[in-house]
Parts: C-alpha cells; structure tokens; sequence
C-alpha cells in the first residue's frame, strides 16, 4: 500500500491543482453581454487598407488585427441605398422581401413618393421640428434584434443610434427600447411617439449641454499636414462640391449650422460620444440578457457625397473616425471587457469616384438623371401613343408606367415596354433596359439578374430599370458623386468581427451582407429573423 501512496498523493495534487485553476481562469461566457453593431455609411471596402498607415492601432486596425476579417463582403442587390443596406444588415433579407426599396419610393396607391421610415402617425420626441415624424413601420420583416427581443421575452434591450433617422430605425427594428437621431432643426438628439412619450432624462441632460455647439464655434481643419494627404487628391478640385456659404471646397470648412455639421466629421464624434453616453446611463450589458447597440456614423456619407472618395476631406474624416472607433472599443474594454462584447463593423453601400475624376484619368464616366429620363421618356410617349402622363414616376433607377392611363387607352404593356427601352437604349451612359415584369426574357448576365431580383420589391418598385454602364451615376451633376449602382464600388464593403470569441484571421470567400443576421443568430441561438435569406459565415469563432 505504502509504494502506491506517492502515486494517489501527486494525482490528488494534480486534481486539486486543474480544479482550482478551472475555477480561477477567466471563461468566456456562452453569450455576449453586448453585441455592438457598427455601419459606417458609405465605407467602400478599400478605405480599410487605402488609408491603413496612417490609422491608429486602437481602431480599425485592432478589428483588423484581432479580430475577423470578410474581405470580400458584398450586397447581393440594387438599388444600393442607406434605406436598404440598414435594413438588409438587420434583417438578413433583401429589398425584395423586406420592402426597403429605396430610401424613398413611389407610392401608386397614394400617387406620392414615399420615404423608408416615415410615419405621420407619430410625433416628434424632443423637438419641435417634423423630424421625428418617423418609425419601422414600413419594414415589413423581423431585425435580428427583434428576434433577440422575442427570444428573452423582451428581457434584452436595444437601442438604435445615428444622425440619421433611417440609420437608427430601420437597425433597431420594431420593438426596440429606444432609437434616437439628430435634428437640424435644434441640434438635439430625438425620436418619436413610437418609442416613448418623452425622452430620458439622461438624453435631456445631453441635449442641456449642446454638445453639437462646439463644432460650430470653430472650422474644420485638416488633422495633418495637407502635405501628408499623399492617399487624395490635391485640395480645391473643380468637381467638388462646396459646403453652404463657401466659395471653393477647400480647407478650412466652416460649419454654419447643424445641418452642414453632419458634412464633417464633427457628425461623427458626437454620434459615438452619444453612443457612450446610451451605455453608461441604460447600463447596456449589465443585465441577465444579451442587449444591442445598434450605432450608424453617418458623416461619411455627406462628405463622400460632396467632396467624392479620392478628396483630402474624405481621407481626413476617416482619420478622425478611426480616432472615433478608438475611443469607442477602449470605453467598452473598461465597460465590460473585450470577452463579452461582439462587435461587428460593415457600411451600408459603397460609393463610386465623381465622373469628373474619372473622366480627368481617362475612365469612361458619366451622369444620367432619373426624372430628366422620365420627362424625356413620357414625351416620346405621349408622340407614339398619344396625349396624357405615360409616366408616373422615376426614381432609383426605374420608371413607373401610369398603368391607369394605359388601361383606360387599352394600349397593352408590352407596347409602352418596347416603346421605352428603344428610346432609353440610345442615351448615353446606358447599359440596359430591364423589363421587371419579365426578368427571363432579360438579356442579363445571371449574377446581375439576381441582384435585381433581389433589389425589386412587386409592390413598390417600378415597371423598368435602366441598368447604367459602369462608372455611370444617377444624377444632374457632374459635382460631387453617390451610390446606388449594380456595380462593385457600391457593393464591395468592409466586413469585421471582433470580440465575444472571435479569432484573428481572414477570409476571402465570398460573404453577403445577408449573413450578418443569419450568422448572429446562430451565435446566440436565436432565430433569424423572418425574412433572413443569409447563411451563418463559418471559421471566424475560437471552438
């Protein structure tokens, strides 16, 4: 008995030992504490690594570096707008099911444009303004944080946050906590009647202290040297577009108001010290359940928009931002730890470069505008088949046939169509006329048919569309460039996991914005949301 004993005495130590260790190593929870989701409005998936060297190591090169990187994430659809890209990121779906057709379309029922958030049967919360006349009511599917709501009985909170309206709502779904936006109008942070009935006294106290003020008190100015701008374009090109009160497009940018704010990266800053203020003071993550913070940063966009991707403002902004990104992740690593939050980072469209550039470099480039096709078409129209409004509407890229007019003149469809592509086939800059009624009989490549079968909703898109040539724009200026196209510089964007079990490596298989929900989903064991054609992205979690 006694050789034996030093044998069980070293086996009882070791025991003892692993059981304390297992007791005191820290574990990775099952379930994030806080999932926090990030859309940079109009983040192209090149700004990653164009403007890499001069980012910081806490921001978008930490995502890149410890966490999961999808480098070739793309939309699945067009029309490719701010409206949709939220609401495919949430919900998992596409245009087609989820409704989202555009950030505005036409309505046939109630002959006018419709907006994707809008809402008269509510009221504004925390102004006086019309601003906050908004809610989800016009998506028409589940969000992944509706279904993380349902899937706790409501024991999860979610809260929406971004300058715009559409950027907050449309991600924080139907029975959200709370979904807030900027308001020009007063410079405040509100929402509406369908959240709650008065804001918090927190988001009053911040309100109080006008945080906005501050960067109306003094210009933008370039963070570095212009000299060091070496990834942009010299300042004060004739394509960029001037901010209101401006005589050229160059630094320094004076910021007038509130709504030339959100064309800073002023716009930005104080969305994520919002954001930071929406965790401390609903103490997001402390609870029982996974909750979601869902953050839009939108000033990306109004630059992009205005001064187009190769400017020194652009570059700039995305300096600041990563600054901005920085701040965010070191709050919640004093939060609650890198362990227990999941962050995702991905942008709601792309973004192509200005016409003029382009053309100023020999790309073939150019602007084509909806409602000048429109006109344009519904006079030709009216010389082959006679007086009255042929054309109803025009927008995203797709015209909307007056199908009253055409039944009570018993002219069949099938005519207008030929009519139309015949006429819009000759203009410059067109690529192809869509018949949405028929898309087989569609001379289109099968991966582009599937991103308009995707993109086109029955009940609200139109009766054509008129795919552009590559580098062609909707638009009537050649100042200043958007997004929108078919093409991949709208639909190519950035893809991050980082955090909540999340391995540092990357992949360049091919995911879709689609996946996101479908691969949340399958991280909590929850079901996806209702609408959700995405599929979980495999090899990104530590096993």
């Amino acid at each position: 008995m006694n050789k034996y004993f030093p044998i069980a005495m070293i086996l009882f130590v070791a025991s003892s030992f692993t059981s304390f260790a297992q007791k005191n190593v820290k574990q990775t929870p099952e379930k994030p504490k806080l999932i926090v989701g990030i859309v940079v409005d109009q983040m192209r998936f090149d700004y990653l690594y164009r403007y890499y060297d001069k980012y910081s190591k806490g921001g978008f090169k930490r995502l890149m570096q410890e966490g999961y990187n999808c480098k070739n994430n793309h939309y699945s659809y067009v029309p490719t707008y701010t409206g949709p890209g939220h609401a495919s990121i949430y919900t998992g779906s596409v245009p087609a099911i989820n409704g989202i057709a555009g950030n505005d379309w036409y309505d046939r029922d109630s002959k006018k444009s419709m907006y994707c958030a809008e809402d008269t049967t509510v009221s504004t919360v925390g102004s006086t303004s019309k601003a906050g006349l908004m809610s989800p009511r016009n998506l028409l599917v589940t969000t992944i944080t509706d279904q993380l709501r349902l899937a706790t009985n409501f024991g999860s909170r979610v809260i929406g946050i971004s300058q715009k309206d559409r950027g907050s709502i449309l991600p924080a779904g139907h029975t959200a906590n709370a979904s807030y936006w900027f308001d020009s109008a007063s410079g405040n942070w509100i929402t509406s009647t369908y959240y709650m009935k008065e804001l918090p006294s927190w988001v009053k106290t911040v309100n109080d202290k006008r945080p906005a003020d501050q960067y109306l008190k003094q210009p933008w100015t370039p963070l570095l040297p212009l000299s060091d701008y070496t990834e942009s374009t010299s300042d004060n090109q004739p394509y960029e577009r001037s901010l209101p009160g401006e005589e050229a497009p160059v630094f320094p940018h004076k910021i007038a108001n509130y709504e030339v704010l959100r064309t800073s990266p002023g716009g930005n800053t104080i969305t994520k010290d919002f954001a930071i203020d929406a965790l401390k003071n609903e103490q997001l993550g402390k609870g029982k359940f996974t909750d979601f913070l869902a953050v839009s940063f939108s000033s990306t966009d109004y630059v992009g928009h205005s001064f187009g991707p190769n400017s020194i403002e652009a570059e700039d902004t995305y300096i600041r931002l990563d600054r901005d990104i920085e701040q965010l992740l070191t709050y919640l690593d004093s939060y609650l730890g890198k362990d227990n939050v999941l962050v995702f980072l991905t942008a709601d469209h792309g973004v192509a470069n200005i016409a003029a550039f382009n053309q100023s470099v020999n790309i073939p480039a150019g602007m084509q505008d909806d409602r000048k096709i429109g006109k344009a078409l519904d006079t030709h129209l009216k010389e082959k088949l006679g007086e009255g409004k042929w054309i109803e509407y025009a927008i995203n890229d797709q015209i909307y046939f007056n199908n009253d007019l055409l039944a009570s003149k018993g002219v069949k469809y099938e005519t207008v169509f030929e009519l139309t592509k015949a006429f819009i086939m000759q203009l410059e800059g067109v690529a192809n006329v869509v018949d949405l009624h028929n898309l087989s009989a569609n001379l289109v490549p099968d991966y582009q048919l599937g991103k308009i079968k995707n993109g086109m909703n029955v009940k609200r898109s139109g009766d054509v569309y008129v795919m552009k040539k590559p580098n062609w724009m909707s638009g009537s200026s050649m100042m200043g460039t958007t997004h929108g196209s078919i093409y991949t510089n709208d639909t190519h964007v950035p893809l991050l996991w980082y955090g909540w079990k999340i391995q540092p490596k990357y992949t360049t298989q091919r995911t879709e914005i689609v996946d996101i929900s479908a691969t949340l989903a399958a991280l909590l064991d929850i079901q996806e949301p209702n609408g959700c054609v995405g599929l979980p992205i495999q090899g990104m979690v530590k096993e």
